[in-house]
């Protein structure tokens, strides 16, 4: 008896904490319906590296509440959970990783008590699969320059955030430009394709932060095929800039179509992105119609993307994205929408404690775009809302006349498109009490009521106008009789009400499309566990199913209807709702579909049976109007059962007047056209057969052609074979000749073709093509103007004449030809040159022909790419569509002399302390006569001042610069020179030292020093004496005595010749030249400098069977000398190579090379001993048969070694750096006139080709004692 009175006291204090009062009983006080304190908010993302996955629900109530969960709608049973009585307090289970996969779902858990059931929000658990790209081919994709070209990644789905890159295998990233760019989509595009982008290793890969997991898709080719070239652009590309890719107008490559609808919710980040296409590469442009452009609008991917954060509802609108060019300008539109999901407007809606009797309003306010539908629930729909006592109103549901068995828990579910919000209101209805009682607040001071926001009602409850947050807290409410006094405690909690601050906005989408409603609502975050939004329909709750084929999706406030039809037309309600109240908000959505098919369709008659009238009734235009309507026809004679469009008329237009041709058995049908699409056609009317009648029309498109000299050709376009109007059909050709007395000649034919025989060349013709049948003539033809037969010119252009501008340019002018003459119509001009002979090589004659087109009719020319210094012989001829005419007589003329090309090469060495040896070869080509070469130099660092030498012999390739400072670095120029000035110089930097010492061979005696000879002598002494000594000395002589590089030698085949060589480790990384001369020919050429590591190089582009000498010529490391010189013969195909190698003959270099260093020491142990004033057996078979050669020999040894078969290139050393006049250079007097790279041809798996080598004869090139005198 006391509990109970304990429960009617506290109703009558606390029955009027209503809509902004949470009311909270002590447990311990009386009963309590259950109530979801905490739970797991979704969705949840399984990692792979998550042992276990908790998903948590918690409530609280009196009795204590037991839980149960439900998975995609059907009760589920997790795996070691119990709903035990003795346990209630977790409806928390776990779920371990490797059963994940089965557990993927949308899950909701129930707290039940006798008092009612309270529910979460649904929480989705995704296990994701691991992402990975399929393994596939993908064919190379192939443009032409200018193109653009779209490389897709379709990146796999996987945990967000997702990040893309393009690379290429190497992981090189690839360079991102205005050109070049990456899309959000994952997407690389090519603005336009340039021939650098051609490779085989587009690589996309997507990474996946989350998982630590990255992907690459197959590798992708592109081959991007270069323009073309005509002979007449290569001719005047010296005067023009290389021909660019072809100018192309601008275009979108994304996004697609003219306008893009942007739905986003507010807060999200805008992402608008234009990628264009065309040549040269479009520029992008950004607006917003009607306004500003936010002032949070970033650029980013080289303007190609607009991004706006944290977009708002007033970033909405249209946008426009302009692409542009110097070819034209495109545009894309976007339609932006911003949106919200559903929200409370205030706070949720809080549990009441009301007296039974009185009315029970539970108002769920919410907002959001759209506007959030509300449905309503009790006990989690277990039990039916009671229609007689409950009715809704907006977002309110009224309990009329609560009584207790109306206690309850209710569920407020808002939602739109963009997500729902769920709210659970306990409601508990108690019956009156009517004892005395005293409030009392937090403090346990009364409650003062005069004047206030409180106040005490008769029914003595306590009531709180406008509550306030500092409201919240406990209040005592004291109640006293003659029996004694009781008092209970009431929890007041103050909420932000529930409030929808960006409703569902009316839209207007195409069937078959998705609709989105959004609705956001603000609530009290601490009623977030409870916020729920929930979608209506035309007042009916939306039949939501989890089922993958569902149409209705709904999360976060958004609700989301995929392939929307008429039916799903009507007005969404979103309603925002806490377990404390709800708000609510609507929006219309209106489908847009194509037009049903017109009906009724009527013929009627007008002035005759080809002239009719078709009416129709039309259809629904579902909510789009029609632009317009076409009319269209099938006949059943010549294309029965096809169906072609006939006439067009304009929407609101529902007639119209068609004209029929004859002779046919019409019927017809009508669709509708409006902005989504054209609809179906209505059915087809009634067969209408048409009379016969003469033809409408007469042939168009006539063409007049003269294949052959003596003949016209006339083809013409035939009618249609529903324009014939009747049988019979036939065309009557006429033609006289154009501006002579002349009659009409007539022909008759069925085909659409005929032949004028045995006419003069190239007349002018008047003719007329008419149309007729068996029921009359066509209308009178229109006359066409045409020629007969064209023949080749018979005339030639007379008066020719060159005007030499400069040494590779003329103009050529001439006498135009008669244009009776031309026989045909005038094409242009052909001239013709041929060069005959260069002035520097007047007895070789050549043969050099080239030709160019002018078209028009023109009486002069600018003819380039002339070689200077060279005698041509010119010739001019008309040409039209049949031939050339005629050459004109030849004129003969000269190119003058220009000046040389760049020296090819330009060496230094022998640097003494003030002088330095330059060695260079004569240009390739010198365009005159050589006069001789302008040096110039200066020293680096301390003077920019030139100093200029001429040097007037032109068949010089070597000069020693004197006059130099110790020890400092020159910049040195040269240039060649003719009689029309100096050519462009070659630089080079050289050092003068105090002494340098010859790298090729081993020279005893290269040392400066001059106490060098005493102690030589002494030392030769000892051997004399301690022949053990003589022994070390010739094995340290034979030592010194190896060349620089060993191990040379050479494989020969027909086209090339591979040369290979041995570098000790002290010579790894220095250069060498490859120099080759056909011996026939005469002229040098040589490579570009050969790393000595490389260890070979090629001489590709040889004639078969041909001679060459070959040059070994070193730089730096050996003072620029020639190492080794051979002459090589090339084999002739077919025949057997062999290979040459001396490397295996070391035995015979040795003892050479040991003979000639016993020489050596014998001719100083003579020296020694005719100091001492000794006579020697030597020196007087000297007196007696003196050796002219001996006497012109220094301390310098030369010496040469071959073998039979194979053997290596032969070398000489000269390595006196003594200025006694010896020079060690690797440059002959003969003219190193022609240099060119050697090029290596390899085969797919990287090797050689096949070595071949042929036999080989034995040759050498005599060496220069010194350099030539030159007047400066």
């Amino acid at each position: 008896i006391q509990a109970e009175f304990v429960r009617l006291i506290m109703l009558s204090c606390c029955c009027f904490f209503q809509v902004l009062s949470a009311l909270q009983i002590p447990s311990d006080a009386m009963e309590q319906p259950p109530t979801i304190i905490t739970h797991t908010s979704g969705p949840i993302v399984a990692l792979p590296f998550d042992n276990t996955v908790k998903i948590r629900c918690e409530a609280r109530g009196n009795p204590p509440p037991e839980y149960k969960w439900t998975k995609d709608g059907k009760v589920f049973i997790p795996p070691h959970f119990t709903t035990n009585k003795t346990n209630h307090s977790d409806g928390t289970f776990v779920l371990h990783n490797k059963h994940l996969l089965q557990f993927q779902g949308k899950y909701r858990c129930y707290a039940s008590n006798k008092l009612g059931t309270a529910m979460t929000e649904e929480i989705e658990l995704i296990v994701p699969s691991i992402p990975k790209f399929p393994n596939e081919g993908i064919d190379p994709i192939v443009v032409k320059e200018g193109d653009p070209i779209i490389l897709h990644c379709n990146p796999p789905e996987g945990v967000p955030p997702r990040q893309i890159y393009w690379m290429s295998i190497g992981l090189q990233h690839i360079e991102k430009d205005e050109r070049v760019s990456m899309g959000i989509d994952g997407n690389l595009y090519f603005s336009n394709a340039l021939q650098k982008d051609s490779r085989r290793d587009y690589c996309c890969f997507a990474s996946f932060p989350k998982i630590r997991r990255i992907v690459q898709k197959t590798a992708m080719a592109v081959i991007v095929k270069s323009c073309r070239f005509t002979k007449l652009s290569v001719v005047f590309s010296m005067f023009e800039a290389p021909e660019a890719p072809p100018v192309r107008k601008p275009g979108l490559l994304l996004p697609p179509g003219v306008q893009t609808e942007k739905l986003l919710l507010k807060g999200e980040r805008l992402q608008l992105e234009c990628i264009p296409h065309g040549y040269p590469t479009p520029t992008i442009k950004w607006m917003k119609l009607g306004d500003k452009m936010p002032s949070r609008t970033k650029y980013d991917n080289y303007g190609k993307l607009l991004i706006i954060s944290a977009v708002e509802e007033k970033d909405g609108g249209k946008y426009m994205c302009i692409a542009e060019n110097s070819a034209g300008k495109a545009d894309h539109y976007f339609d932006v929408i911003v949106e919200e999901p559903p929200k409370w407007q205030t706070e949720p809606p809080q549990s009441q404690l009301n007296v039974s009797g009185s009315d029970v309003h539970i108002k769920c306010a919410v907002s959001g775009k759209p506007s959030p539908v509300i449905t309503w629930r009790r006990n989690a729909g277990f039990e039916q809302l009671q229609q007689t006592s409950t009715s809704m109103l907006d977002d309110t549901l009224i309990i009329h006349n609560a009584r207790p068995e109306d206690s309850a828990v209710y569920q407020c579910d808002a939602s739109n498109s963009h997500g729902s919000l769920l709210a659970n209101i306990n409601i508990m209805i108690m019956s009156e009490c009517v004892k005395t009682f005293s409030p009392r607040a937090k403090d346990e001071t009364p409650v003062t009521t005069e004047g206030g926001r409180f106040a005490i009602l008769q029914d003595r409850s306590f009531q709180i106008i406008r509550a306030e947050k500092n409201d919240s807290g406990n209040y005592v409410c004291v109640a006293s009789n003659t029996e004694g006094k009781s008092a209970v405690t009431a929890v007041l909690d103050v909420k932000d009400p529930t409030k929808i601050v960006d409703p569902p906005r009316e839209a207007q989408i195409i069937s078959g499309t998705t609709a989105q409603f959004t609705c956001q609502a603000e609530y009290d975050k601490s009623l977030q566990s409870t916020f729920e939004v929930v979608w209506r329909k035309d007042g009916e709750k939306i039949p939501l199913s989890f089922e993958e084929n569902s149409r209705y999706l709904v999360a976060d406030g958004l609700l989301q209807i995929m392939n929307v039809n008429l039916s799903d037309q009507g007005f969404y309600t979103c309603i925002a709702r806490t377990s404390l109240d709800e708000d609510n908000a609507t929006a219309l959505l209106t489908i847009l579909d194509v037009p049903d098919a017109p009906k009724n369709l009527t013929i009627l008659e007008l002035e005759s049976p080809r002239n009719v009238s078709l009416s129709w009734v039309p259809g629904s235009d579902h909510n789009s109007s029609v632009t317009e309507f076409i009319v269209e026809y099938e006949e059943s004679q010549w294309e029965p059962g096809r169906w072609r469009e006939l006439q067009k008329v304009p929407g609101i237009q529902a007639t119209a007047e068609l004209a029929l041709h004859g002779h046919l058995n019409y019927q017809f049908r009508v669709y509708a056209v409006n902005a989504v699409g054209p609809g179906p056609p209505s059915e087809p009317t009634k067969r209408h057969k048409t009379p016969p009648a003469a033809p409408d029309r007469n042939p168009e498109n006539i063409k007049i052609q003269g294949h052959l000299p003596h003949q016209m050709d006339i083809s013409w376009e035939p009618l249609l074979p529903i324009e014939h109007n009747g049988p019979g059909l036939e065309y009557k050709v006429s033609y006289r000749k154009l501006g002579v007395e002349d009659v009409w000649r007539e022909h008759l034919v069925k085909r659409h073709s005929f032949v004028v025989r045995n006419t003069s060349t190239f007349v002018p013709y008047e003719i007329k093509i008419q149309s007729r049948n068996s029921h009359g003539w066509g209308p009178e033809p229109k006359l066409v103007t045409g020629y007969s037969g064209e023949d080749v010119p018979t005339a030639a252009p007379r008066d020719v004449a060159v005007e030499v501008f400069n040494t590779t340019v003329l103009r050529v002018s001439w006498t135009p030809v008669p244009p009776a003459t031309v026989r045909g119509h005038l094409g242009g001009y052909d001239v013709h040159w041929l060069r005959k002979r260069s002035l520097l090589n007047p007895n070789n004659i050549l043969d050099e022909r080239q030709s160019m087109s002018f078209p028009g009719n023109r009486t002069h020319a600018i003819v380039p790419g002339l070689e200077p210094f060279s005698e041509y012989r010119l010739t001019v001829n008309v040409f039209n569509k049949k031939g050339n005419g005629p050459h004109s007589d030849p004129v003969t003329f000269s190119t003058p002399e220009g000046v040389p090309e760049q020296v090819p090469i330009l060496t230094t060495s022998n640097a003494q302390k003030d002088s330095v040896l330059l060695v260079w070869g004569p240009p390739l080509e010198a365009n005159g006569i050589l006069t001789g070469y302008l040096l110039q130099y200066h020293l680096i660092m301390t003077s920019r001042r030139w100093t200029l030498i001429n040097i007037n012999v032109a068949d010089t390739t070597q000069w020693w610069l004197e006059g130099l400072e110790e020890g400092s670095l020159y910049r040195i120029h040269l240039s060649a020179c003719t009689r029309a000035g100096c050519g462009p110089p070659l630089a080079q930097e050289c050092n003068t030292a105090l002494h340098c010492s010859q790298a090729v061979g081993g020279n005893l005696f290269a040392s400066a020093n001059p106490l060098f000879l005493p102690f030589f002598l002494l030392f030769l002494y000892m051997c004399l004496c301690f022949p053990f000594l003589l022994i070390f000395l010739l094995l340290f002589l034979l030592f010194l005595s190896v060349p620089a590089l060993l191990n040379i030698s050479s494989y020969v085949s027909d086209t090339f010749a591979k040369i290979s060589w041995t570098a000790r480790e002290e010579q790894q990384d220095s250069q060498l030249y490859v120099a080759y001369m056909n011996n026939r020919e005469g002229n040098w050429r040589i490579s570009e400098a050969v790393n000595t590591s490389q260890s070979f190089h090629i001489i590709d582009g040889l004639k078969p069977g041909a001679v060459y000498t070959v040059r070994l010529m070193a730089k730096g490391l050996l003072d620029n000398a020639s190492i080794f010189e051979d002459v090589i013969q090339t084999r002739v195909k077919g025949a057997e190579g062999r290979r040459g190698d001396l490397s295996t003959q070391g035995w015979f270099i040795g003892t050479m090379c040991a003979v000639a260093l016993l020489t050596l020491v014998a001719l100083m142990a003579c020296f020694v001993r005719r100091n001492k004033g000794g006579k020697y057996a030597v020196k007087e078979k000297e007196d007696l048969h003196p050796d002219v050669e001996s006497h012109r020999m220094n301390d310098d040894t030369f010496c040469e070694y071959s073998d039979s078969d194979e053997k290596p290139l032969k070398g000489g050393s000269l390595c006196s750096l003594n200025g006694d006049g010896a020079l060690g250079d690797s440059i002959s007097r003969d003219s190193l006139v022609d240099y060119a790279d050697g090029e290596v041809e390899f085969n797919e798996d990287g090797s050689f080709i096949g070595e071949y080598s042929g036999r080989k004869r034995g040759g050498s090139v005599s060496e220069p004692s010194g350099p030539s005198p030159v007047t400066a």
